[in-house]
């Protein structure tokens, strides 16, 4: 089978924001992307959290742009769907130094990547914020790469009303080039709903954080794109855990059942 483009995946994954609704898996090194391509998703995000627990550090420790993009590269390498990045904020001060974190993206084959407007567990100044989206979009111009703003009014608590101050950020930011706005940390779905029928873009929310509404009502509620964050890579970590804690206790296997065989798990990485 003839492998795709990066101009084919990039209109796959506008595609999927045209469309009903998606869910987005979020992997953290490349077994797991081999994993998910082969599941039959049809695009696949990164997290910056389960790629930092992967290399044994908690979740904003400062992991260096270096670092995550390597990983990003051996996850694109991985599969032939679609890959959007976590990039975090950007991994610079200014809006040059995004800028280059997306051309760099871009280089490793990522089609898309997320683009937070905190740092430090504190919002930029929207002007700033709407700055640095410009940057990664004259980094990646609009249908060569699919940018995600993320706006964490909900994650840190905005002062004032945090829906008014969301929608204005989100406004900005598709003016500033997001092709989409993602709203992390918000679980009532009235405000769901209505955030979905104010922003002027596809809405992404995350599942399993905060909020652990199901995929197909958080579609009926006019969300496009439901990624998953750090949550499987929560759930295999709490596996280890388990499996570790059932050997040292008892010395059994429980742990094991419903696994894949080793040949099994061979067969799927030789494809």
């Amino acid at each position: 089978m003839r492998a795709a483009s990066t101009t084919e995946k990039v209109a796959t994954l506008l595609a999927l924001h045209a469309g009903p609704g998606f869910v987005l898996p979020n992997a953290w090194d490349a077994g797991s992307a081999r994993v998910f391509e082969q599941v039959g998703f049809p695009a696949i995000a990164t997290t910056s959290a389960g790629i930092a627990w992967s290399c044994g550090v908690p979740d904003g420790a400062g992991i260096d742009r270096d670092t995550m993009l390597a990983h990003v590269g051996r996850i694109v390498a991985a599969v032939d769907v679609p890959v959007t990045a976590d990039l975090e904020a950007g991994y610079g001060d200014t809006p040059e130094e995004v800028g280059r974190t997306v051309r760099r993206a871009v280089e490793l084959g990522a089609v898309g990547g997320n683009l937070e407007d905190v740092a430090a567990g504190v919002l930029f100044d929207v002007d700033d914020a709407v700055r640095r989206i410009e940057a990664a979009r004259a980094a990646a111009p609009r249908g060569t790469f699919v940018l995600n703003a993320r706006t964490d009014t909900y994650m840190v608590g905005a002062p004032g009303d945090p829906f008014a101050e969301t929608v204005e950020r989100a406004v900005r930011y598709v003016d500033a080039g997001a092709d989409c706005v993602f709203v992390p940390g918000v679980v009532e779905t009235d405000t769901i709903q209505r955030l979905a029928a104010a922003i002027p873009a596809p809405l992404n929310v995350v599942a399993g954080l905060a909020s652990t509404t199901d995929a197909p009502t958080l579609f009926s509620l006019g969300v496009r794109r439901v990624s998953l964050g750090g949550s499987v890579a929560r759930a295999a970590l709490s596996l280890v855990e388990r499996a570790g804690r059932e050997l040292l206790d008892t010395g059994t296997l429980g742990f094991l059942e419903g696994a894949a065989s080793y040949a099994e798990l061979q067969r799927r990485f030789e494809t």
